[in-house]
């Protein structure tokens, strides 16, 4: 009675524990089980504790698309599609599998009708076509006739925006008189600045000189100056003026303030003597020039 009792509990045993053993089998189904070349399907798949991928899936002809998981019914959705004709075996679990059929898509070569390959054919321009490109032509020219005649006419487009200084219209005498007064109000040499004071002042001069001589003074020295102005005007001054400004630009000396404005003075002074020698001829010259352009 004891040995049928052990052998009772031991079946037992081993009746509640075979499900535990067993691995649940995973319910596959197929949407449609035969499809054409390049079709889809979906494959559902319930009762399982873990679903393949789509990765998983995809193999042996087959290509999983996508998966979507239904919660209400515990199941896993996937669309496959299969580009390789014939039978494929889906493998769902460890020893499960469904087989999905493949054809090929047929063709009545008996009755296809074969051809060439058409060749191009040229489609007409359009009005709007045409006109696109002669309306792109046409700014081409006006744009290129426009840039023409800015740099023609540069000078006077400048004068009318304003852009382009305004012609100085004073005479030499004038302008000389001008700067000898912007040099004055500078006050350069009671700032500390005696040489750029000097080096204005002589340049003033040589320019007033070539304007009114023709000598090209900018470009000679003081002796070479005073030595072409002799005859033209008085060199006095002009050669006191330009001793001075030398040995301070070359001898680093220090004038007293007296000096510095006599300096000044001397530029006006010899100003003042070479336009009334000059005047009238420069004003002969110009109306001279001016008949020549009025006829």
């Amino acid at each position: 009675m004891l040995r049928l009792d052990k052998t009772l509990i031991i079946s037992l045993l081993i009746m509640f524990m075979c499900p535990l053993v067993v691995e649940a089998q995973v319910h596959a189904e197929l949407e449609n089980d035969t499809i054409v070349l390049g079709d889809q399907t979906v494959l559902t798949l319930s009762q399982a504790a873990e679903y393949p991928s789509a990765e998983q899936l995809s193999g042996n002809g087959v290509l999983a698309l996508s998966q979507e998981y239904d919660t209400a019914g515990a199941a896993m959705h996937t669309l496959i599609t299969s580009f390789e004709p014939g039978e494929h075996w889906i493998h769902v679990g460890s020893d499960d599998s469904v087989l999905l059929v493949v054809n090929d898509v047929e063709v009545d070569t008996a009755n296809a009708e074969i051809r060439d390959i058409a060749p191009l054919e040229k489609v007409p321009y359009t009005f709007w076509e045409i006109f696109r490109w002669v309306l792109l032509v046409l700014v081409a020219v006006a744009l290129s006739f426009a840039t023409w005649w800015l740099l023609k006419h540069r000078k006077r487009v400048e004068q009318v925006l304003g852009l382009a200084e305004a012609p100085d219209t004073r005479n030499p005498y004038e302008r000389a008189t001008d700067n000898l007064a912007a040099l004055r109000e500078c006050k350069l040499w009671q700032n500390g600045k005696v040489k750029e004071y000097y080096t204005e002042l002589t340049d003033i001069v040589r320019v007033f000189i070539e304007e009114c001589t023709g000598e090209r003074a900018t470009e000679m020295t003081s002796d070479e100056t005073i030595g072409a102005m002799n005859g033209q005007a008085d060199t006095t001054t002009l050669r006191e003026l330009f001793q001075l400004a030398d040995l301070v630009k070359f001898a680093k000396r220090e004038p007293l303030p007296h000096e510095h404005e006599g300096a000044m003075a001397k530029a006006e002074a010899f100003v003042d003597d070479l336009w009334q020698r000059k005047q009238p001829v420069l004003t002969d010259k110009a109306d001279g020039e001016a008949a020549d352009h009025d006829a």
